[in-house]
Parts: structure tokens; C-alpha cells; sequence
């Protein structure tokens, strides 16, 4: 029997779950399941850019589970976009935690400020203009709801 999953640290729900290519009726479309976890893993590592043990650590679980959860997301996203595929992003054992907001450095005049979580990343510091922002190095999720599990099996315990 497998061990059961450890709850994964999600810090957003996606506007939009479901995605299908233009043209073709949905009943002629095999689908693709991306679950929350893996979602999160791709929000991470691809497009807030962070390694992988940083970004284990905000979903609270291994790298060497990170990494298995960002392959896996990509095969998924490969199979999606090459076999023409409806995506659907659902599912996964994941804990939802509030961040109420994100911390960024401009490393040009080294102003630090912060935007609301669930808005689009800034384009520029609003103090000098410069694109030259990133992420505080160690933000990290500030509160959490407990856990709850979400289309697949699992165990979650909640977590102090």
C-alpha cells in the first residue's frame, strides 16, 4: 500500500480551470488533469523563477518530491499542448494558506515593497521605475486555514 500524500502548501486557487483548443467540441478532446499541487509547482519554479528546494519549501514537502511534482506537471502540460487535449486543473491533497501579500527588492535603489497576493507580479519598482525586482529572498507563507483534500486520497493533520 503507498503512503499516503503530505499535504501540499498552495498559495492560490487559478482563475481559470479549464483550458481546450479553439475549434474542436469538447467531446472529441481527450482530457489532461493538472491537480492544485502541481499548478503551484509550475506558479513556482517557472514563472516566479525559484530553485527547487526554495519552492519546496513554500509547498512545505521534500525537493526530491518537488521535483517529482514539477516533472510530472510538465509531462502533463506537454501532453496537453502536443496531443491536443482539454486541461482541467483540479484535485490534489493540498492546505491553502492565506498570504495576504508578496514582498519584492529593487535591486537598483533597493526599495522594498509589497503587492496584494492574486495580482499580477509588477513590471517595475514604484519608487525608481526600474525593472529590476525580485522577490524578498525569504518570504515565505505567513498563515494557514488547515488542510483539506481535494478530489484525491490523502491524509492531512493539521499543521502549527
Amino acid at each position: 500500500m503507498p503512503r499516503p500524500h503530505k499535504c501540499r502548501r498552495i498559495f492560490s486557487n487559478p482563475d481559470v480551470i479549464f483550458f481546450k483548443p479553439a475549434g474542436i467540441m469538447m467531446k472529441e478532446l481527450d482530457e489532461v488533469v493538472l491537480t492544485l499541487d502541481e499548478f503551484e509547482a509550475i506558479r513556482l519554479a517557472d514563472f516566479d523563477g525559484l530553485y527547487q528546494e526554495k519552492a519546496a519549501e513554500q509547498m512545505n514537502i521534500s525537493r526530491q518530491t518537488f521535483g517529482n511534482i514539477i516533472n510530472s506537471a510538465h509531462k502533463k502540460i506537454a501532453d496537453f499542448l502536443i496531443n491536443v487535449k482539454s486541461l482541467q486543473i483540479n484535485g490534489g491533497v493540498i492546505e491553502m494558506v492565506e498570504a495576504e501579500e508578496r514582498h519584492f527588492k529593487c535591486y537598483d535603489c533597493k526599495h522594498t515593497f509589497e503587492v496584494p497576493f492574486g495580482t499580477k507580479r509588477p513590471g517595475e519598482c514604484p519608487k525608481c521605475s526600474s525593472a529590476n525586482i525580485h522577490r524578498s529572498s525569504d518570504e515565505r507563507g505567513t498563515g494557514h486555514n488547515g488542510c483539506r483534500q481535494n478530489q484525491i486520497g490523502g491524509k492531512c493533520g493539521s499543521r502549527k
